[in-house]
Order: structure tokens, then C-alpha cells, then sequence
């Protein structure tokens, strides 16, 4: 007998004598119905990014001088019907005289979804006779209508 004859026959062999363990595992690997929480988890939804104007609600959190920082924080919730992706915050401090003391300038690189609420921390080197601080919103697509308020609608 030739070694080719022989290795046709034993990989049939082979072939035959797994056959019903490679059936029975395939058999076990039926999904069964999920369950709801499983059915809630896996409807993940892509939501588009806003192009153009998008607005937000923020909250100040307040400016505290830490060491030779001033740090502000923010807490900011998209009030959009798309996603802000690349949201830009910029802070501006002015002195007694209004002219630019000083500034920072935070990123936020993911994408916010709708109804999201993101805090973000701001920290610009401390001068003296700071006054005044403005803020400067925006995004990938466009700009950013931002509204100060006290607490966030539902």
C-alpha cells in the first residue's frame, strides 16, 4: 500500500469519527432568545454629528486659585438633537482695564452624545487683578449656542 492511499484513508477516518462531536457542538451553539437586557444592550445606535450651529446648556462650577493656576470648572450637557464631536472650550480673564490677562483652552476629543453630560476643567496660569472671565465655544462642525443656567432641563 502507498503512503497516499494510506494518509486518503486515515484522514476519512479521521473525518467519520469526529463527525457527530463537530455536529453536537454545533447543535449547543444555537443562540436562544435573548433576554431583554441583552436585546436593550446590543441596539447601540450611531448618532450623526450636528454640521453647523449646535447647542448647549452649561453650569460654572466656579474659579479657585490652585498654586499658580486659576482652575475653572464647567459642566456642560448637549441640548443638540446630533452628537458635538471635538467640543472646543475656550476661557478668557481680563484685568481691571479689560484688556486680556490671560486664557486656557480644554478639548474634548469624543463625541457627546444627546442629552449627555460632560465636567470640564479649565486651568490658566493666575495674574493678579483678574476681573473678568468670557468663554468661547466650538466644534468640528460649526459653532456652539451655549446657554448659562442653574440647572439642567430634563
Amino acid at each position: 500500500m502507498s503512503r497516499s492511499t494510506f494518509l486518503c484513508a486515515a484522514a476519512v477516518v479521521c473525518l467519520v469519527g469526529s463527525g457527530p462531536v463537530v455536529f453536537a457542538q454545533a447543535a449547543k451553539a444555537t443562540p436562544a432568545t435573548p433576554t431583554p437586557a441583552q436585546a436593550a444592550a446590543s441596539k447601540a445606535k450611531f448618532v450623526p454629528l450636528v454640521k453647523g450651529v449646535a447647542t448647549i446648556e452649561m453650569i460654572e462650577g466656579g474659579n479657585k486659585p490652585v498654586g499658580k493656576d486659576i482652575v475653572t470648572t464647567l459642566k456642560v450637557k448637549n441640548t443638540s438633537s446630533g452628537s458635538i464631536g471635538l467640543l472646543r472650550i475656550d476661557v478668557l480673564w481680563y484685568d481691571k482695564d479689560l484688556k486680556l490677562a490671560t486664557g486656557a483652552s480644554e478639548v474634548i476629543r469624543r463625541a457627546i452624545l444627546p442629552g449627555e453630560i460632560v465636567e470640564v476643567t479649565l486651568k490658566s496660569p493666575y495674574k493678579p487683578n483678574l476681573y473678568r472671565s468670557q468663554y468661547s465655544f466650538s466644534h468640528a462642525g460649526g459653532g456652539i449656542k451655549a446657554k448659562g443656567v442653574k440647572k439642567f432641563t430634563e
